[in-house]
Formats: structure tokens, C-alpha cells, sequence
């Protein structure tokens, strides 16, 4: 009896935690149906403040993007697959936007700062949209900015130590004007399907 209890508890358990994550990420609406239905109450706070330097050698910090939408993204720009095909999804987002994308600001935020430096993500920001903003830095203000964040990078350790990959997060977050996080984006979430919620919130 006592197992078959305490098997009870833990699927009970994983089941809450998956509903969690699926209200976080919006996959499932949360019972506040207000604009921002893909937030729950208790969840890990997603953003703040932070220091870092924009592809144009700038430093800036979050008050840099006050007043406008962020899409923002964690990557690298040695990323052989995911962050290339996400970079070409902000380009399709901003392109369709229109007259709406002067709302919102595309950010890429480096998981690699070892080997993407201002002049580096600059050619890979530049080769996408003209509109996305790289962001680089020291390690310490990467680890703060992917803590601030809950995004995660790692490097892929192996023999080379020059060319690795870098494990990292796949998510696209969406901030408010206000800073706050507004929704958050699967991978493979289509262009239509970004443009429709950055809409709502305008």
C-alpha cells in the first residue's frame, strides 16, 4: 500500500510540474485570462537588468530597450542549426511587421563570449536583419544576463579547444514595453504565430 502511495504522489507531482511549464510557456493558458494569460502566479521571475556591449561596441543596459518590445534569444554564432534558423525567423518577423516593427527591438544575446566578440556578432547579426542587436560581454556579465534570464549555455567540452559546440537554450522571450516578460516562444514557433502576439500586446 505504502508504494502504491507513494507512486501516486509522485505522478501527481509530475503532472503539476508539467501543467507548470506548459502555463509558462504558453502552451496551455494559465486562469488569468489578462494579456499576459502565459505568465503564472509564482513563477521564476524572467528578466532585469544587465550590462553588456552591443555589436556596434556600445555598452548598454536594459534601460537601453525601455519603451520598446524585445524578441530576445540566447546563442552563438558558431551554432551550426538553431540559432542561424532563429535568426532567420526574427528577419521574417521584422520584415512582415511593417510599420509594427519599429516597436520591437530583435536581440541576440551570445551563450560564447570566448569567440563572439563585438566584431564577430556583428557580421552575424548584420548577415540576418539590420534591425537585430548583438550582445556580447566579459563571462561574468553573460552568466548574470543568462541568470536573469533562466537561460542556460554550456560549452561542449572535447580535445579541440577552438572549435566546440555550446549547448544552450532554444527559447525566444518575449518582453513587454515594460520590461516584464510577455510570453515565451518554442522553438519552431512559426513567423504568423509571433506576429500575432507581439500584435496583441501592442
Amino acid at each position: 500500500m505504502n508504494k502504491i502511495f507513494a507512486y501516486a504522489i509522485a505522478l501527481l507531482v509530475l503532472v503539476g510540474l508539467t501543467a507548470t511549464v506548459l502555463i509558462v510557456t504558453g502552451v496551455i493558458p494559465s486562469a488569468n485570462k489578462s494579456s499576459r494569460s502565459g505568465i503564472i502566479s509564482g513563477a521564476p521571475q524572467i528578466g532585469g537588468e544587465f550590462s553588456l556591449v552591443n555589436n556596434k561596441g556600445k555598452s548598454v543596459t536594459e534601460k537601453d530597450f525601455q519603451g520598446k518590445m524585445m524578441l530576445v534569444f540566447f546563442g552563438y554564432t558558431f551554432c551550426p542549426d538553431v540559432c542561424p534558423t532563429e535568426m532567420q525567423t526574427f528577419s521574417q518577423v521584422m520584415t512582415e511587421l511593417g510599420v509594427d516593427a519599429e516597436e520591437v527591438i530583435p536581440v541576440f544575446i551570445t551563450v560564447d563570449p570566448a569567440r563572439d566578440t563585438v566584431e564577430v556578432m556583428d557580421e552575424f547579426v548584420a548577415a540576418f536583419h539590420p534591425s537585430i542587436v548583438g550582445l556580447t560581454g566579459s563571462e561574468e556579465q553573460i552568466i548574470h544576463v543568462k541568470k536573469q534570464y533562466r537561460a542556460y549555455g554550456q560549452k561542449v567540452e572535447g580535445e579541440d579547444k577552438e572549435y566546440y559546440l555550446v549547448d544552450h537554450t532554444s527559447f525566444t522571450y518575449l518582453m513587454g514595453k515594460d520590461g516584464q516578460l510577455a510570453t515565451v516562444f518554442s522553438y519552431g514557433t512559426t513567423t504568423d504565430e509571433m506576429i500575432k502576439k507581439i500584435r496583441e500586446l501592442l
